[in-house]
């Protein structure tokens, strides 16, 4: 993390004093279920919350610890003694760790989950909001990046506004699937601890159970987590990338808000450049680095190692505030982005009707030309229109053999840009629902 691409919600929940409080949360809530079992006194659980359940931690004093037991869970437990007491002794009964630490995560990641579902709800916020202000804006579909055939730019923010929406879907999943706790003992079985102290924690801190853990919680949910988070990183700059393209000079169909004073070049005044968007791309592409980590974490030797330990130190903390920065700058580029209808249907028409040759080459079939023939028609007549020789309607009325087939006002007919935008309403409306 750093200041620069961080916001302070999300960096609070990553915090050494945050962490240690849902530690001590942990522990707590344990002891009270071990008091009500009979398995260490009343009194003992009580203590431990009023002296140190307001607390704020000492984090040097705890690092200081940890510089001499090399052990960040006993460096705690042991400034927690200093706060509590004798009573003390009564914490962590029949834990291990890893009960704390692998707990401790999911609360984490389960509250980074939270802060980014409602970054998404603002994305879709802003995509829904200008995909109906732009719903019959034609423009130019493209594939290869060379003009296609007529879409809307509505059409464009309403593909961005789905594949967010799937996103949000999957991140509700993958939030469920890491909400689990695990406080079973050593290496799983519960032999120190009773299952019923793991249930009680789990319900205080918001989580399930985890049906079975090997003294860690299994990394394969958080591997779906992380490539989760990856996945949405990819359609940031999926539609960062739409947008740079858009702001080249050569198109300008939209462009970044550029507010006053702002700056585009050191060296050159005139410049405005997609720096949002290409920021987005470089912030795509670090949440989608930890990925792989989160893959190969799911590899532990036998019932445990640590070798997920510092790769999770890392990746929790980055790839939530990344994701978490990126998602917000793109709800508001899409919010105030400039875009030029005018210079859309410039481009529409930068080829001289040839994004019409499929409805000229459909026609030509359906009046009885074979396939092929209809093909080699329309292209004949495309080339020279491609190369800047004419335009592609006068040419296909003076073409003989397209005459044999079609009259000029059917020829007129196929070049109709309605045609192309009949059902905008029907995918808005599966996009978008009734309403």
């Amino acid at each position: 993390m750093i200041p620069r691409y961080t916001r302070p919600e999300m960096a609070s929940i990553w915090e050494p004093q945050t962490r240690f409080k849902i530690w001590f949360e942990i522990e707590a809530h344990a002891a009270d279920a071990l008091a009500e079992l009979g398995t260490i006194p009343k009194e003992a659980a009580k203590t431990v919350w009023a002296r140190a359940g307001n607390a704020t931690f000492d984090v040097a004093r705890i690092d200081e610890i940890e510089r001499e037991t090399k052990h960040d869970v006993i460096a705690f437990l042991t400034h927690l003694a200093e706060i509590v007491g004798p009573e003390a002794r009564f914490v962590h009964q029949g834990m291990t760790s890893s009960d704390v630490l692998d707990t401790c995560l999911n609360v984490q990641l389960t509250r980074a989950a939270d802060l980014l579902l409602a970054d998404l709800d603002k994305v879709l916020a802003a995509l829904k909001r200008r995909a109906f202000e732009h719903k019959m804006t034609p423009t130019i579909g493209r594939s290869h990046g060379i003009h296609a055939e007529p879409v809307t730019f509505g059409l464009k923010l309403a593909y961005a506004y789905a594949e967010f929406s799937r996103a949000r879907e999957r991140l509700i999943a993958a939030r469920k699937e890491v909400a689990t706790c695990a406080i079973s003992g050593a290496v799983g079985t519960f032999a120190q601890i009773d299952p019923r102290v793991e249930e009680h924690v789990a319900k205080a801190m918001g989580l399930v159970p985890e049906p079975i853990s090997t003294q860690v919680i299994p990394r394969d949910r958080h591997a779906m987590y992380f490539s989760t988070l990856g996945v949405i990183a990819s359609s940031v700059e999926r539609l960062a990338v739409e947008i740079r393209h858009m702001q080249r000079t050569e198109v300008l169909e939209a462009e970044e808000f550029f507010s006053e004073g702002q700056k585009g070049s050191s060296a050159m005044p005139h410049k405005r450049n997609p720096v949002l968007s290409e920021n987005l791309t470089g912030l795509s592409r670090m949440v989608r680095a930890y990925v792989t980590p989160a893959l190969e974490n799911v590899v532990l030797w036998h019932e445990r190692d640590i070798s997920h330990s510092s790769a999770e130190r890392m990746m929790g903390p980055d790839a939530t505030v990344t994701l978490d920065f990126a998602l917000v700058r793109l709800a508001g580029l899409i919010d105030k982005l400039l875009v030029y209808p005018a210079n859309m249907q410039k481009n529409l028409d930068r080829l001289g009707g040839l994004v019409h040759s499929q409805r000229v080459l459909l026609a030509l079939t359906q009046k009885g030309a074979s396939r092929e023939d209809a093909y080699k028609l329309v292209q004949r007549n495309a080339m020279p229109v491609w190369r800047g020789e004419g335009d592609f309607l006068q040419l296909l009325k003076k073409d003989a053999e397209v005459k044999k087939y079609l009259s000029d006002a059917e020829i007129e007919e196929q070049f109709d840009l309605g045609y192309h935008l009949k059902h905008v309403d029907t995918i808005f409306k599966r996009v978008f629902g009734e309403a």
